[in-house]
């Protein structure tokens, strides 16, 4: 008896361990065949067998995605990197430039018109490499039910918000295959776990899913993929199920990632935590906390001139906007407020990493606040409202971090999630018109408008982790024209680190409230969406004349879209539009 009670310990040990041990072998060997391809095209010259093998790479490549993007993100991003210079600004003495070598070099390369052999053998050499490294070192077997529910519904996130967008395969846009490929990988990975199902129907409806899911993907090319019906009738139900499936296992997870545990549709206010991006636990925003925020933020009194608040540049019935191409006495553009609490770092040249921090700059700026916030802090706890406000809000005392704290929180507060569009994709109305519909799908495929702008904040903060907001060189001109151009002379992240490729680079802003909140750009060039869009139609800043800045992110040739192509972009940008700012007295800009 006592023999038999040792052993049986041992017994479930060895089967719950025996799933990650078969997920390990998966893994190793789509590594080592990748590898192996790399091996191959490294080894060739002639044009045919360099992209045949590229292929071939690629394809296994995107079958180790769902686990290595979880497992390892510094390899899986070394791997799948923009072919752009990398710069990475720690701080004044540690500044990183690299150019890449992934994939994604290997694609524009290879498939150019005059292919770099010696270059593309170069980059092949470094992708193997690390291929090497991971098949040596890669250890998987502690791996846990709840690892493995992550890192599915991260291959979801990842296919909807920037997959079947070209986000990876610029030149092939084979994104409607990669996605194929990584959903039945996915799906491979979740019948390793299959004993841990109690309901039989959940796994069933499982499989028919990933089934309706691959034909979806296959009846169509990237141009015309239907990429709202996807997200509404694929992606969304996938999470629906994703939840039923943590429940059904009796998943415990350990913390809070981007996407929230409990999220069922990735258009809604509970998909994204806001403490993720916050850095630290600000949740829940009672109204208490938003009513004291929101009166901090429009009290003129705690500037030293007496005569501005924060609304004066962020006005709450234009989206937190001003409405002018830059404010008197400052050199950028106010943005929207609204949705800016999901993204890592803050003003246009990413200065400050957090709302706090850019609420004490702004307090701090002789041509904003002109004050500091041990002044600011002073007349607040002064006022007898305001003394009993932070202590029902947050049960403390009046001083400089509570202060920052409160109107910080207040921003993060704006964020609606009830626009036409939100509710249409989450079937809550079907009010949509197809070319409402039609430029979303051009706005994640041929305009390549979700290649910068990420949904589903439509921000530069890339998801699927959301762990870095872009900055993009566009080229934006001093003024709207469309030829002979001149480049705007703010330097804007340039003037923070002074690192020379980084001229001209500004924050990828929300789309969100968008059709509300012109002038556009850092220095407001553009006053219309109509202007907006023939810019980046004609090449951005190349297109217009503006050639001699070689770091531009975006692709030098046209778009080519149509009128009624632009029309549709611009619909669908209006259906961003929150409830709050839908009055019949705001006009489009």
């Amino acid at each position: 008896m006592i023999s038999c009670k040792q052993e049986s310990p041992q017994y479930v040990t060895q089967v719950e361990l025996q799933p990650s041990l078969q997920l390990q072998e998966l893994f190793i060997n789509d590594l080592t065949t990748c590898n192996s391809y790399i091996d191959s095209l490294k080894s060739t010259t002639h044009t045919d067998s360099l992209k045949f093998y590229f292929k071939k790479a690629r394809v296994e490549f995107k079958k180790m995605e769902p686990i290595l993007s979880f497992q390892d993100l510094n390899n899986y991003n070394f791997l799948n990197a923009p072919n752009i210079v990398k710069v990475e600004e720690e701080d004044l003495t540690d500044i990183k430039i690299s150019n890449p070598s992934s994939f994604q070099t290997l694609e524009e390369n290879i498939f150019s018109d005059a292919p770099d052999v010696a270059s593309i053998h170069n980059t092949a050499a470094k992708l193997q490499s690390r291929l090497q490294v991971l098949i040596r070192n890669t250890d998987i077997k502690f791996f846990k039910p709840y690892h493995v529910l992550w890192l599915i519904r991260k291959q979801f996130i990842r296919t909807a918000t920037t997959g079947v967008t070209g986000f990876d395969s610029p030149v092939l846009e084979n994104s409607l295959m990669d996605a194929v490929t990584a959903f039945a990988k996915a799906e491979q990975i979740l019948n390793l776990y299959d004993h841990n199902f109690k309901n039989d129907q959940l796994k069933r409806t499982w499989k028919q899913k990933f089934q309706d899911s691959k034909e979806f993907l296959e009846a169509s090319n990237f141009e015309e993929f239907n990429r709202y019906e996807f997200i509404k009738l694929h992606i969304d139900p996938m999470l629906v199920l994703w939840n039923k499936t943590a429940k059904d296992w009796q998943v415990q997870f350990p913390l809070q990632m981007a996407i929230d545990n409990n999220a069922t549709s990735l258009f809604s206010k509970e998909a994204l935590s806001i403490d993720y991006f916050a850095g630290h636990k600000v949740t829940p925003l009672t109204e208490d906390k938003i009513a004291l925020g929101k009166r901090l933020f429009n009290d003129n009194q705690l500037s030293t001139s007496k005569e501005i608040s924060c609304a004066t540049c962020h006005k709450s019935d234009i989206a937190f906007t001003d409405g002018l191409a830059i404010p008197k006495g400052l050199t950028r553009n106010s943005p929207s407020l609204t949705y800016s609490s999901y993204q890592q770092d803050f003003f246009y040249d990413k200065r400050a990493g957090s709302l706090e921090g850019q609420i004490v700059s702004v307090i701090n700026n002789t041509q904003e606040f002109h004050s500091d916030l041990k002044r600011f802090t002073e007349h607040i706890n002064e006022d007898a409202e305001y003394i009993t406000a932070f202590k029902t809000a947050y049960n403390t005392t009046i001083d400089q971090n509570t202060v920052r704290t409160a109107i910080a929180n207040y921003v993060r507060s704006l964020n609606y999630w009830n626009s036409k569009w939100d509710r249409n994709i989450r079937n809550e109305v079907n009010t949509l018109t197809y070319s409402e519909i039609n430029g979303f799908n051009l706005f994640n495929g041929k305009a390549k408008c979700a290649t910068c702008h990420f949904a589903p904040v439509f921000n530069g903060t890339v998801p699927p982790d959301f762990m870095e907001t872009e900055l993009e060189h566009l080229g934006v001109p001093t003024k709207s024209v469309t030829e002979n151009a001149v480049i705007d002379k703010d330097l804007g992240r340039f003037n923070v680190y002074k690192t020379e490729n980084r001229k001209h680079f500004f924050k990828t802003p929300s789309l969100r409230n968008v059709a509300i909140t012109g002038p556009y750009m850092h220095n407001g060039a553009y006053n219309t969406l109509e202007e907006v869009i023939e810019f980046y139609d004609l090449g951005g800043g190349y297109g217009i004349g503006i050639t001699d800045q070689e770091y531009q992110t975006l692709a030098t040739d046209p778009l080519n879209l149509t009128d009624q192509e632009k029309t549709d972009l611009i619909n669908f940008m209006n259906t961003l539009t929150d409830e709050e700012f839908l009055k019949e007295s705001y006009t489009t800009k």
